[in-house]
């Protein structure tokens, strides 16, 4: 119990931290208490569950979140781990061993507790008819061991190698251990055989001793089921740690995929980061299936190498010469298998892209009639796919033919060596068999070291795609100025609330060579607690806008503040926070969105509205679909919010999808609102009663009225606006209320009047 490192918490609310300080120092890594409490942003009540994940994994942890009896925990968790105790505090259990759980209580030292005493304290619901408790699994990344001084905030962009690689197998140096002493017995028992075969037919066959005969076949059936069973053994040891690593490098891979910026996904195929998911199969094999039986191999072949020698030296040195040259012939087809690889990865990600389209987008292909066009396109990819395996095809068969010939001509020679050495009385027959026993084990590990250099050179390739994601820098790192927070703390920012936006000089390009500027010089005010309306045609720049504000894209050019101040003058408004030295989660907790694009998961609809919580909490989601005028269709339902809907709304009208969104956004409970387009699926009925659900939800933020931003083409979305402001071709050209803008008879006017198809 001594061994385990225990730190006292500083007080009643630093638990969470200090627990978190107790499992990074149990794994060699030392942060500072104020680094962690800033991390998992600890608060007036203390710190969560979730806050806790938060920080470890800004360390370098990998983390889960379960509930679960005791007995699946002793059996399944890895230790240390944090577990939530008496439902208001935090400790580290660092060991189970039989009925005694080891404890580190931040509060009260390093304790042991029975099974029965631990569970009152922690297991305190009831899961499939057993106790079961909350706790938090941690293991360490590859990250984790990166910076052992300070606390990593942002998630730096970090390049893959197989050292890098190597550090997820290093973990497990307890279990290679026993892999070891399982090839050095099976090195040992496979060492025996050839002398036995040489002794049967040396010792029994030539003085016809059946008796020492039946004894050495004895010897080699337990020789033979010892190997078997220490095979078995070591199957089951590399099933298990292969599984481990493999899910612990997709999982990093996931987690750093989560932190890019949203502008990664706009030109990323669906089809090639799936691809990217696969490569890490290949990475996975050849770290603990190529890499360790090669080494076995080798292991081998040095051993039986040695014997071989010792038996007959020419033949030795002609093992060895016709296999460099097996190995020389196979090398030499690297190249065009990189090739082919690269081609054969484009054209997978191509086939993944389209058969998602094909079955996403089977409404509108069928309603066009394009069902034979879109599938001759499929078929247009297989047939490329093909033409590119007779291609891998043709080139492994000349591989194959050299190869071939090479390995069967070293047979042959060896074989006529060896029957010359016994004519010639230089062997006995039984010294024979036994050299082409061992000339055949060692044909084994030659062909196993081809197949490392060939999976070397795929786990190489795929870790130079993957390390194109690696390499991008963290959504996090994307703030455009400075942080001045201290080394190892986060930014230290003001509430957010009630607080207006000031856009100053913006302008925006999207990525892409002669591309137009898509806003041009635009200065705006949104003031604080009231609505802003945004019109214009198509193309205008208004949705752009808007993703800009919710940082979707960094600003390029200009700037977007917040500030406490009301006055239009943004010259004034330089004493106001950057909108880029906002982290991104801390803003967009703040911000509730109806996007045109939104996404509804294939989940329940309660699950829906409340994306990010785990448990939806009821009142607010009551709140939340009487306000978005859809709980009448909810409560129809037969299983009511537990109905489940499918991947982009299957199975509800696009008025039904829009007002679950609305609902989503009113959840949230934010104190900014941008809506685009957020009721142009609705009928007239539905959207003036949730106009007006809405104007009262506008009144009752934490901090005032809610600041709102709305993008709208309908007349009755955005004319009673405390502010609209009109864009045409990336620039605002009109703001006023509609009573100014209509009096003015401009741009704004226009819109309006072929709205209403007025007259002149």
């Amino acid at each position: 119990m001594s061994k385990f490192p225990f730190y006292k918490q500083h007080d009643a609310m630093d638990c969470g931290p200090t627990c978190l300080r107790m499992v990074a120092k149990h794994y060699g890594v030392n942060h500072s208490i104020q680094a962690l409490r800033q991390q998992s942003e600890i608060g007036k009540d203390g710190v969560n569950l979730l806050g806790i994940a938060q920080a470890a994994e800004q360390m370098g942890f990998r983390t889960l979140a379960v509930k679960a009896p005791l007995k699946k925990m002793a059996a399944d968790a890895p230790l240390p781990c944090i577990v939530h105790w008496n439902q208001v505090h935090f400790v580290v259990v660092y060991r189970i061993k039989k009925n005694q759980i080891y404890v580190a209580d931040p509060a009260k030292g390093l304790l042991k507790y029975t099974a029965t005493e631990f569970e009152s304290a922690w297991a305190t619901t009831v899961e499939e008819g057993e106790r079961a408790g909350i706790a938090l699994l941690l293991e360490p990344t590859p990250k984790f061991f990166e910076d052992k001084d300070t606390l990593s905030l942002g998630g730096e962009s970090s390049k893959m190698g197989f050292s890098y690689l190597y550090s997820y197998v290093w973990r497990y140096r307890n279990l290679w251990l026993q892999l070891g002493l399982g090839l050095l017995v099976g090195s040992v028992l496979q060492l025996v055989l050839p002398f036995l075969t040489q002794s049967v037919v040396d010792t029994g066959i030539q003085t016809h001793n059946l008796h020492f005969i039946y004894l050495v076949l004895v010897a080699q059936l337990m020789l033979f089921v010892g190997r078997m069973s220490v095979d078995f053994i070591r199957s089951w040891i590399l099933l298990h740690i292969s599984t481990r690593i493999n899910l612990s490098i997709l999982s990093d891979f996931l987690a750093k995929l989560l932190r890019l910026p949203i502008s990664f996904f706009d030109t990323k195929l669906t089809g090639d980061i799936l691809q990217r998911i696969g490569d890490h199969s290949r990475i996975e094999s050849f770290l603990t299936g190529t890499s360790l039986n090669t080494l076995f191999s080798m292991i081998n072949l040095l051993v039986l190498g040695v014997v071989l020698a010792t038996y007959h030296l020419t033949i030795f040195g002609v093992f060895a010469l016709f296999s460099a040259l097996y190995t020389g012939w196979i090398v030499f087809f690297l190249r065009y298998r990189r090739q082919l690889d690269h081609k054969r990865f484009a054209l997978a990600s191509q086939n993944q892209s389209s058969l998602i389209q094909l079955i996403t987008g089977i409404q509108e292909i069928k309603m066009n009639n394009a069902e034979h066009l879109k599938r001759w396109q499929w078929e247009n990819l297989q047939v490329r796919q093909f033409k590119l395996s007779m291609k891998g095809l043709e080139i492994g068969q000349y591989q194959q033919a050299g190869a071939m010939f090479l390995n069967e001509g070293k047979n042959i020679v060896i074989t006529f060596l060896a029957a010359t050495a016994v004519v010639n009385g230089q062997l006995t027959l039984g010294a024979m068999m036994a050299l082409q026993y061992i000339v055949g084990q060692m044909n084994s590990p030659v062909e196993q070291l081809i197949q490392f250099v060939q999976h070397w050179q795929d786990a190489k390739i795929s870790l130079e795609r993957l390390n194109e994601i690696h390499e991008m820098e963290d959504e996090s790192n994307l703030r455009g100025v400075p942080s001045l927070a201290p080394k190892g703390g986060i930014d230290i920012v003001p509430p957010l609330g009630a607080r207006g936006l000031f856009v100053q000089n913006l302008s925006f390009t999207y990525p892409g060579a002669g591309n137009e500027p898509v806003l041009k010089n635009i200065n705006l005010h949104i003031p604080a607690g009231k609505i802003t309306a945004i019109v214009g045609t198509s193309g205008s720049g208004k949705t752009t806008l808007l993703k800009l504000l919710l940082r979707f894209y960094p600003v390029q050019k200009g700037e977007i503040r917040l500030s406490s101040f009301t006055s239009p003058d943004c010259r004034m408004e330089r004493q106001g926070t950057g909108l880029n030295t906002i982290p991104h989660r801390q803003w967009r907790s703040q911000c509730g969105t109806v996007l045109q694009d939104g996404f509804i998961f294939s989940d329940t609809i309660a699950n829906n509205i409340a994306v990010g919580d785990e448990v939806p909490n009821l009142q607010k989601l009551l709140h939340a679909v009487k306000v978005a005028n859809i709980q009448e269709f909810i409560e129809a339902l037969p299983l009511g919010y537990n109905t489940k809907i499918g991947t982009e709304g299957n199975g509800i009208s696009q008025g039904q999808r829009q007002r679950l969104l609305i609902a989503r956004a009113v959840y949230k409970d934010p104190d900014f609102l941008f809506f685009d387009e957020a009721t142009n699926a609705l009928d007239a009925n539905n959207e003036r009663v949730i106009m007006e659900n809405l104007e009262e939800f506008f009144k009752s933020g934490s901090a005032g009225r809610r600041t709102v931003v709305v993008v709208a083409h309908r007349l009755s979305t955005v004319k009673n606006a405390d502010q609209i402001v009109v864009m045409e071709k990336g620039e605002i050209v009109e703001t006023g209320t509609h009573f100014e803008l209509t009096r003015q008879q401009g741009k704004y006017y226009e819109l309006v009047k072929n709205q209403l198809e007025l007259g002149n």
